[in-house]
């Protein structure tokens, strides 16, 4: 099994989540969260003052798959996600020793 954390833009959630859907992929974890990669931030201008804004707001997207749907996965997000702009985001992959479902205490795939 395997566990996948995207950064995305936040303009980009509703479309990364509808074609994570489309592909079958039913359970998801969302988090807002910031950051900074190459792009260092940004400055902004509020009342004729420019001021630096060093962490970048982002989601985060979560999702835990079957290591054979992984890299669809992996593609559907990238496809869903990506504008071609520096800022576009981070996928990251791990791999998952153990998942249990609480409620019945199903392990593995079942639990997924």
């Amino acid at each position: 099994m395997k566990k996948i954390e995207a950064i995305v833009r936040h303009f980009k959630l509703e479309d990364v989540k509808n074609a994570l859907s489309e592909q079958g992929i039913a359970g998801m974890t969302i988090t807002e969260v910031r950051g900074f990669g190459r792009q260092k931030g940004h400055t902004e201008t509020y009342r004729g003052t420019e001021y630096a804004v060093d962490f970048v707001p982002k989601v985060k997207i979560e999702v835990a798959v079957d290591h054979e749907r992984s890299q669809l996965v992996i593609d559907t997000i990238i496809k869903a996600a990506q504008t071609g702009q520096i800022g576009d985001g981070k996928i990251f992959v791990s791999d998952l020793s153990e998942t249990i479902r609480i409620r019945t205490g199903e392990v593995g795939n079942e639990a997924l």
